[in-house]
């Protein structure tokens, strides 16, 4: 019939198969393997090229590293800060603008991608940023956001990322082109990013003179503009509102006036002293005395203010102090008891990395700048902190790991030194990993090495030693039934070389649909995907060449011990 007849044809196509593998594995396979076990030296000195190739990779920055990669949303969200006490009036005109400017960008990429708009909807708000709140959505590390009129955010809903041929940060780009500057506008970022876990660069000053630190900030704001692909540029310096900031004149401290008195004089005229509660029902009504409503009307009310002196006579407010308008500030941040001034600001990671900033800056420009200005102190703040102590706390459970390991491997072994050579792939699994970071980012599927890479590639770590450990096992048996070591080491790579392949293939392909998973849900789990596949699938090829000469190495080193301790014995039973 005709299933038989394709069974039989699956049958013998599975036996060709089978057949050539077991043909290429018993002639080219198993000379390849003699060959690096008896050149094995060299053999280790080409591993040890490879190995230095992954630091290589990583070290010429072409492979970056991130806390967690730019992981793109659905949304593109332009973020709007006002000066503190603009009234929502102006804020709406300037979320108008950003608005236009959204449409405007909707329109041509609409007329680009007429199947397919990438853009759906655009909502703004006033007086708020409502991805700044609570969830840490786009761009937003979920730290909230009070309201206040001098607040605005439009934001861009998109198609989902597999539906559009143009990616979220590519959209956010092109929209802050479009809308340029806002003028007086403090602060405008445009986001991109599912969540963040700080700014990609966020430089902390500290220090007791908050002018110094304006200027210090400014200078590397300036500074921070000249590198291309540094974006939203800003401080954490905030004016507050309007203000009176009174001051004393000679005159005024001749009379005995303290500037407590006279701040105290000038609040009771113009916001008033409580000067008695009368009680209506449940109710207290306050009595307040005060200039009256067109006294206290204008700030040139003030000039004709008479202040009274400790000795009980009027003097005009103009002859004993001074009223100067300005803003305050809108917050005061501490720590350790020193003012602190961030300068903050993102990167694209197409045109540069923050780590490639960071590294010219601290060449030279931050030491000079502190050798001009002693009193101020400089840390890494934002990502660069979190990934620093991130690695850190990951060393200690790491080696704990290594440890745990070696100790099963020495307990059935009944030996200090294989569990070591068995040990020896998992550097080698790691470079595998690096380079399996570095094929994968030229599809842009990964922007480089970030946080899950280094758990995926402490993963691979406990995956690969079991196929050294196989092949180790079976160099042991295949000695103690009486092969010489030589033949040993070269049938045990033979006899295991289908298990240990299929083993790192099954791996590698299933773990497939989601390394090449485009989705923003799985976006987050992809560079361990790429860790432990690729750092697998190297592994292998090491277990099945290297390992061989490295246990033979072992036995060199075992033998000249072993010399090095005959001639001192026979000396010793000659005397």
């Amino acid at each position: 019939s005709l299933s038989q007849g394709i069974a039989t044809r699956l049958v013998r196509a599975q036996e060709r198969f089978s057949e050539s593998v077991e043909a290429f594995i018993n002639t080219r396979f198993r000379r390849l393997v003699a060959r690096a076990v008896s050149a094995r030296y060299t053999t280790l000195a080409l591993a040890f090229v490879f190995f230095l190739s992954g630091l290589g990779v990583i070290g010429s920055g072409r492979l970056p590293f991130s806390f967690f990669p730019p992981l793109a949303s659905d949304q593109a969200i332009a973020q709007l800060t006002m000066p503190l006490g603009t009234s929502a009036a102006v804020t709406a005109d300037a979320v108008l603008y950003l608005e236009q400017s959204a449409e405007a960008l909707a329109e041509t990429l609409a007329a680009q991608f007429p199947d397919a708009p990438p853009v759906t909807h655009i909502l703004s708000a006033v007086g708020n940023q409502p991805s700044s709140r609570g969830g840490g959505g786009p761009g937003g590390s979920g730290g909230g956001s009070s309201g206040g009129g001098h607040l605005g955010e439009v934001t861009l809903q998109l198609t989902p990322s597999q539906a559009r041929t143009l990616d979220t940060r590519t959209i956010a780009n092109l929209w802050r082109e479009q809308a340029g500057s806002i003028p007086g506008a403090v602060e405008l970022k445009f986001n991109s990013s599912l969540f963040t876990v700080g700014n990609a660069i966020d430089i902390q000053l500290s220090g007791e003179n908050v002018g110094e630190l304006r200027e210090i900030a400014a200078a590397l704001r300036l500074k921070l503009s000249s590198y291309p692909g540094v974006i939203d540029i800003t401080d954490s310096f905030r004016s507050g509102k309007q203000e009176l900031k009174l001051s004393m004149k000679p005159e005024g401290d001749a009379a005995g006036l303290s500037l407590a008195q006279l701040a105290s004089q000038v609040r009771q005229a113009f916001y008033g002293e409580e000067a008695q509660r009368i009680q209506r029902g449940r109710d207290d009504v306050r009595v307040m005395v005060r200039y009256t409503d067109s006294e206290r009307r204008s700030v040139g009310a003030l000039d004709r203010m008479r202040v009274r002196t400790p000795a009980g006579s009027e003097i005009p407010f103009t002859t004993v102090a001074e009223a100067d308008l300005g803003r305050g500030y809108a917050s005061i941040n501490r720590t350790d008891a020193r003012r602190v001034v961030s300068v903050t600001a993102d990167v694209d990671r197409s045109v540069i990395t923050a780590e490639e900033v960071l590294s010219d800056l601290s060449r030279g420009y931050l030491n000079d700048l502190l050798k001009d200005h002693p009193r101020v102190a400089l840390s890494l703040e934002g990502e660069q902190r979190q990934s620093g102590e991130y690695l850190v706390s990951l060393v200690f459970p790491f080696l704990i790991a290594l440890f745990v390991i070696y100790a099963l491997l020495a307990i059935p072994l009944h030996s200090y030194t294989q569990p070591l050579m068995i040990m020896s792939v998992i550097p080698f699994a790691y470079v595998g990993a690096i380079w399996g970071h570095q094929i994968m980012k030229q599809f842009d599927l990964v922007a480089g090495i970030a946080m899950m890479s280094i758990l995926g590639m402490i993963a691979a770590a406990g995956v690969v030693v079991n196929s050294s450990l196989i092949l180790t096992y079976t160099v042991n048996r295949l000695v103690s039934e009486g092969e010489a070591l030589d033949d040993a080491v070269v049938n045990a790579a033979v006899t295991r070389c289908r298990p240990i392949i299929l083993t790192s293939l099954t791996t590698f392909v299933g773990l497939m649909p989601l390394m090449f998973n485009t989705s923003v849900q799985a976006q987050f789990l992809v560079p361990m995907a790429v860790s432990l596949a690729f750092g697998v699938t190297f592994a292998t090829v090491i277990t099945l060449l290297v390992v061989p000469a490295i246990y033979r190495v072992f036995e060199d080193i075992g033998g000249l011990i072993t010399g090095l301790r005959s001639p001192a014995v026979a000396t010793e039973s000659t005397v």
